[in-house]
């Protein structure tokens, strides 16, 4: 709708620029005396002829009288032709003046339109320059509209894709639905919503294999330490050398069953591993731009950051900070606390919300994997956030501490800085 509006207003200007150049081009550009006016100013001098001295101008127009040798009589403005040869020049008007029937003057009349037309041309003129003017200001305007309608929106999607991308499904794209894109940009909301959903749904299968898995290796460790165990005695008990090394070789296999289950618990620690990290310098004014992103519902100020060189991974680094403030967003209320600082060798970045914090028995287990506080029952999540965040600090060479703090968890990042590790 806008659209259309700013192409009819700019036709309309345009139609007016038209119009303007018409009416100068088929403007009539001579100016014609009023023969009324002429008549009546020859009449007059004809009258005062004897005695110029006392004459008046009886119209509006300029002129000048001479005498039969050129001599000036009168005139009503200094810069006027004084001669009859300058005033054919200007094309100015030339009478007799006969008083009693015989020639005793000429009278000169100035010639207007070249000012006439000076004027009309600079009328012209600013008539188009207001024209153009408002001409460029909509089309400002209007390219100013395009970018927060349609340019901006689709910067937002390219990062919102890439957090897709990264696997960050829990910051929903916060956009308006009823702009020129808002079904497209709904479409890719209902993705995200979908994906996480079906995230969920796998963490819960995996929960469920691993407890499977645990359930088994109970169920299979049992009957082995009782073999082991009579096998054990058995051995003990035996006199026969042979009968004893089948006992032995029986506690070895049990043993070796033992070993087995506990690599299906060590092997499910391992696939983090295939999250590439790859660090490198960043400018620290970039690390604003990360807490906006991860800051879309504007709890925390944003504090001054140090101008200095971090040695970081961007994507991943956003991915720490984003876990944060969603833990934040989950378990505590308004504000986050923001502070940012310099040290010996590296940029310490405190993140405190206003929840009630970690137990002091689980806040050392709080960044293992799977686990969770025991205020986070009711709350959706797998328990992975902190775990994986902690696992990205350390390929950056970083750290991520936890602690409760005066008004609730306190988050302490800290970025190494380039050169310094």
């Amino acid at each position: 709708m806008k659209t259309r509006m700013v192409i009819a207003v700019l036709l309309l200007l345009f139609a007016a620029e038209t119009a303007v150049l018409f009416f100068f081009a088929a403007g009539d550009t001579e100016d014609t005396q009023d023969a009324v006016l002429v008549n009546e100013i020859l009449q007059t001098l004809q009258e005062d002829w004897p005695d110029l001295k006392h004459h008046r101008n009886p119209s509006g127009l300029d002129y000048v009288v001479l005498d039969l040798d050129g001599a000036v009589l009168f005139k009503t403005r200094e810069s006027l032709s004084e001669s009859i040869n300058s005033a054919v020049r200007h094309r100015d008007t030339i009478l007799d003046i006969r008083p009693r029937g015989t020639t005793s003057g000429r009278l000169i009349l100035h010639n207007t339109s070249a000012q006439s037309l000076q004027s009309k041309k600079q009328t012209c003129i600013l008539l188009l320059m207001g024209v153009l003017l408002l001409q460029c200001g909509i089309c400002i305007w209007y390219l100013l509209y395009l970018n927060r309608r349609i340019i901006a929106p689709f910067h937002q999607l390219k990062e919102f894709s890439k957090r897709i991308a990264s696997g960050n499904l829990d910051i929903p794209l916060e956009m308006d639905r009823h702009n020129l894109f808002g079904a497209f940009t709904e479409s890719f909301d209902i993705m995200r919503s979908e994906l996480k959903k079906a995230r969920q749904a796998e963490a819960k299968a995996n929960a469920s294999k691993k407890e499977l898995v645990a359930e088994l290796s109970h169920d299979i460790k049992t009957p082995v330490a009782s073999i082991k165990a009579a096998s054990e005695v058995g051995a003990a008990l035996s006199g026969n050398e042979k009968l004893k090394d089948n006992y032995s070789q029986i506690i070895r296999k049990a043993d070796q069953i033992n070993t087995l289950i506990e690599n299906l618990f060590t092997a499910a620690l391992k696939d983090l591993t295939q999250l590439s990290v790859i660090p490198g310098d960043m400018d620290s004014r970039e690390l604003k731009t990360l807490l906006e992103n991860s800051d879309y519902l504007h709890w925390a100020e944003l504090p001054p950051v140090p101008d200095c060189l971090l040695y970081a991974d961007k994507l991943r680094l956003q991915q720490v900070l984003d876990n944060i403030f969603a833990n934040a967003y989950k378990y505590a209320a308004p504000p986050i606390l923001l502070s940012a600082s310099l040290e010996d060798w590296c940029l310490s970045l405190v993140i405190e919300d206003m929840g009630t914090g970690v137990s002091p028995e689980e806040l050392p287990h709080i960044k293992e994997k799977f686990k969770r506080g025991s205020n986070a029952q009711k709350v959706e999540g797998a328990g992975l956030g902190l775990y994986i965040s902690n696992y990205f600090m350390q390929e950056m060479a970083g750290t991520l501490s936890l602690a409760n703090g005066e008004n609730g968890l306190k988050a302490v990042v800290r970025i190494a800085l380039s050169g310094r590790i």
